[in-house]
């Protein structure tokens, strides 16, 4: 029974990953196609798309072709409803990813994820000399796919994370530049402009924030809903405070710089207050460190010579 289960298990799910990459190879290869097309069709020379795609090195198209592969994954194991997209698109450009296929490249990387290692797992196993018993192949698939399940999931948290605490550290100095700009005698959709270019190497983040809403505006997008979708964007609540002073201000008149400077000035404190409470929290995460890692070994080079006396003089006493 064991020496025929895991080679029936290796079959199925290399036919699965065998018919989800050719899947995936077929509507890689009739996009690309399309696009070549259409750069064609952009330049106005047939061939200006096939000489740019002979000059692009290996490891380029092995890339594109990955990514088309993930897409259409995605296209074909995705959810389909409307609501799961709209959630899992905000996740993605609250992590900063925000390509027209980004859903579709998440859920192909996670079904790519779920398939592939515990087919490995499967392929491993069969050519062993020893098979493992049905259990440990059974737990090891349903481990692998389950890590496989979760992985994109964590990583996009982390990413998520990671890109809202740089938000909430460049913020204060991007309201300060916004203060100044206001009170020079700038409009506020100028002064949005002007700071996104001047924070863009010292505060990358918050720049491309700010100058994804100025392309907005640039596009006839209104200030209050192109605010609106900063504070969507970044799901931060600091933003949605802000968002929601600016759009009051700007409804009922009331001067733009002493909001600013206002919430500014609030921003810098819970800042100062949050720097405090981390470190408040480091002597509780260094215990671990210090009790488990650093303590013994001190124990070790203090106590190690006396225990060596002691087991000298106990065996000179013993003969």
């Amino acid at each position: 029974m064991n020496a025929m289960l895991i080679p029936l298990l290796a079959s199925v799910l290399a036919f699965a990953s065998v018919l989800l990459l050719g899947f995936g190879v077929l509507g890689a290869r009739r996009q690309a196609e399309h696009s070549s097309r259409l750069r064609g069709k952009v330049a106005g020379l047939a061939g200006v798309g096939e000489a740019g795609a002979q000059a692009e090195s290996v490891l380029v198209r092995l890339g594109r072709l990955l990514a088309g592969m993930l897409r259409v994954l995605g296209a074909r194991l995705g959810p389909k409803d409307k609501d799961g997209l709209d959630r899992i698109r905000l996740d993605l450009i609250r992590a900063g990813l925000r390509g027209p296929n980004a859903a579709q490249s998440f859920h192909g990387a996670k079904a790519a994820l779920m398939l592939v290692p515990p087919a490995l797992f499967l392929g491993v196993a069969w050519l062993l000399p020893k098979s493992p018993s049905v259990q440990v192949v059974i737990f090891g698939v349903l481990a692998l796919a389950s890590l496989g399940s979760l992985l994109p999931g964590m990583w996009l948290r982390s990413r998520m994370a990671e890109r809202r605490l740089a938000l909430l550290c460049e913020l204060p100095d991007a309201l300060d530049l916004l203060v100044v700009c206001v009170e020079s005698g700038m409009g506020l959709d100028q002064a949005i402009h002007r700071v996104s270019e001047e924070l863009r190497e010292s505060a990358p983040v918050i720049s491309a924030e700010l100058r994804t809403m100025t392309l907005e505006m640039r596009a006839g997008r209104q200030r209050q809903q192109a605010l609106k979708d900063l504070a969507e964007r970044t799901g931060i609540e600091d933003v949605q405070s802000l968002v929601t002073l600016l759009v009051q201000a700007d409804t009922f008149g009331i001067s733009v710089a002493r909001t600013l400077r206002v919430y500014s000035d609030t921003l810098r404190t819970s800042r100062f207050q949050r720097a405090e409470e981390t470190a408040a929290k480091l002597p509780t995460k260094l215990m671990f460190p210090l009790v488990l890692c650093i303590f013994p070994v001190l124990f070790v080079v203090l106590i190690g010579p006396a225990v060596l006396q002691f087991m000298h003089v106990f065996a000179r006493t013993g003969q």
